[in-house]
C-alpha cells in the first residue's frame, strides 16, 4: 500500500469516525434528560443501580455528551491526536462488545445512539459498531498521517470553543426543553394523525402508545396539560406561573389537566404545597417523560395538535396572558423545521470556528511567505557574497 493510498484510507476514516462522534454528541446535548433516561434502563439492565441514583445519571449524560463531542471535533480538525486516537478506540473497544450483548439480549431496546434523532435496532447498532471500531484501529495505528486543518498554536482556541459550546447547548436544554425536539409530542404534532397505522404493514406508527384520556387530543379547542412523571419530586419554585396559567384557563374557558402516575397521597401533597385546584388525571411515566423533559412541564395543545410547550422555568407570565389564546403568539408557533433550527444552532459553532481557522491559516500562510521571502534574500545575499571573493 503506497503512502498516499494510506493517507487516503486514514483521513476517510477520520471524517466517518468524527461525522459520528460530533452527530451522536450533539444530539446528546440537545437532549441530556433523554441520555440520562437511558443510561438508567442500561442500569436496570446491568445490575448496576447506583448508576441510576440522581444525578449520576444526568452527569454522565452530560460527561458522555462532551465527550463525544469534543473527541468528533479534534478528530476532525486534527489536533491532539493521541489523545484523540486512543481514547476513540479505548471507548469503541467498551461500546462494541456492549452493544453485542444487547443485541444478543434485547436487554434494552434502543441503545439510544442518536438519541430520539435516529433509531437504530440492536443489530444495526453493533454492526454501526464493529465499522467504528475498524476505522478507530486504523486511526490509532497511523494517527501521525492525520492532517492537520489548523496549527499547534491556536489549537486550545479550538479546544476551548468547542467545549464552552457543548456545555451552553446541555445546560440549555437542561435548564429549559430542548432546543430541537426529535420526540413524537414535538411542536406542530397532530396527535391524532401521529397514532394511525401506515399502509406500509412493516412500519409502526410515530405514537405507539398513548394511554391517557383521549377526549384532551380530541378537544377541538385548547387543552394545557401538566405533566410531571414524579410529582414526589417536581420542582414546586414556579407553582405560582402555574397557577395563574389555570386561573387564565378559567377565565377563557380551556380545558387544564395534570397528568401524573402519582397516586393519591402524593397528590394531596403537592395540592396543600401549591394551592393546586387543577384536575389530575393518571398517565404513563414513560408517556410523560416523552411529551416534556421538564419535571413538571406545560404543553398546550390545539384540535389535537401540540402547539406550546414549556418546561417549570420558562412559563409564560401572567402579564402575557392577557387575551384569548388565538390572539397570542404563544399559541401559533413560527413554522420552522427541524432543518432550519438545527443549522441555525450550527451556524452559532461554526461561523465562529470558520473565522479562527480562516484567521490561522492566512497567519500561517503569512509567515510561510515570509520564510520563503528570507531565504531569497538569504540566497541573493550569499551570491553576492561570493561573486565579491571570486573578483578579490
Amino acid at each position: 500500500m503506497t503512502k498516499k493510498i494510506l493517507w487516503i484510507v486514514v483521513n476517510t476514516c477520520r471524517l466517518l469516525v468524527s461525522a459520528t462522534f460530533i452527530f451522536s454528541g450533539l444530539v446528546k446535548l440537545l437532549d441530556p434528560a433523554g441520555t440520562s433516561y437511558k443510561i438508567v434502563d442500561y442500569a436496570a439492565a446491568l445490575g448496576t443501580n447506583f448508576l441510576a441514583q440522581p444525578p449520576l445519571p444526568m452527569t454522565l449524560a452530560v460527561a458522555m455528551a462532551l465527550l463525544e463531542f469534543t473527541l468528533g471535533i479534534y478528530l476532525f480538525f486534527g489536533i491532539r491526536r493521541r489523545f484523540t486516537t486512543y481514547t476513540i478506540l479505548a471507548f469503541m473497544l467498551v461500546y462494541t462488545p456492549l452493544t453485542l450483548w444487547l443485541a444478543m439480549t434485547n436487554a434494552v431496546a434502543d441503545c439510544g445512539c442518536f438519541g430520539d434523532a435516529i433509531h437504530l435496532t440492536n443489530w444495526q447498532t453493533f454492526w454501526k459498531n464493529v465499522a467504528l471500531l475498524a476505522a478507530a484501529i486504523i486511526l490509532f495505528w497511523r494517527g501521525n498521517l492525520l492532517t492537520r486543518v489548523i496549527s499547534e498554536s491556536t489549537q486550545w482556541i479550538i479546544s476551548l470553543y468547542s467545549l464552552a459550546y457543548a456545555l451552553f447547548i446541555a445546560f440549555l436544554c437542561i435548564w429549559a426543553e430542548p432546543i430541537i425536539d426529535f420526540r413524537p409530542f414535538h411542536i406542530g404534532q397532530n396527535i391524532p394523525k401521529a397514532m394511525e397505522w401506515p399502509e406500509d404493514p412493516s412500519l409502526q406508527p410515530e405514537i405507539l402508545d398513548f394511554d391517557v384520556d383521549p377526549t384532551l387530543i380530541e378537544d377541538t379547542g385548547y387543552v394545557f396539560i401538566l405533566t410531571s412523571p414524579h410529582l414526589e419530586t417536581a420542582d414546586d419554585s414556579n407553582f405560582e406561573d402555574i397557577n395563574a396559567i389555570y386561573d387564565y384557563s378559567q377565565q377563557y374557558g380551556y380545558r387544564f389537566v395534570c397528568l401524573t402516575p402519582a397516586e393519591d397521597a402524593t397528590i394531596t401533597r403537592w395540592q396543600d404545597l401549591t394551592g393546586a385546584q387543577y384536575p389530575f388525571d393518571f398517565a404513563d411515566e414513560l408517556t410523560l417523560k416523552t411529551i416534556a423533559r421538564n419535571n413538571p412541564a406545560i404543553t398546550l395543545l390545539h384540535n389535537g395538535t401540540v402547539v406550546g410547550k414549556w418546561g417549570h422555568r420558562q412559563l409564560p407570565k401572567a402579564e402575557a396572558l392577557n387575551a384569548p389564546l388565538h390572539q397570542l403568539s404563544l399559541a401559533h408557533p413560527h413554522e420552522a423545521s427541524y432543518r432550519h433550527m438545527l443549522l441555525k444552532l450550527l451556524l452559532w459553532y461554526i461561523v465562529p470556528l470558520l473565522t479562527i481557522t480562516f484567521l490561522d491559516r492566512a497567519y500561517a500562510s503569512f509567515r510561510w511567505w515570509r520564510r520563503r521571502k528570507d531565504k531569497k534574500e538569504e540566497g541573493i545575499i550569499k551570491n553576492e557574497e561570493s561573486g565579491l571573493q571570486n573578483e578579490e
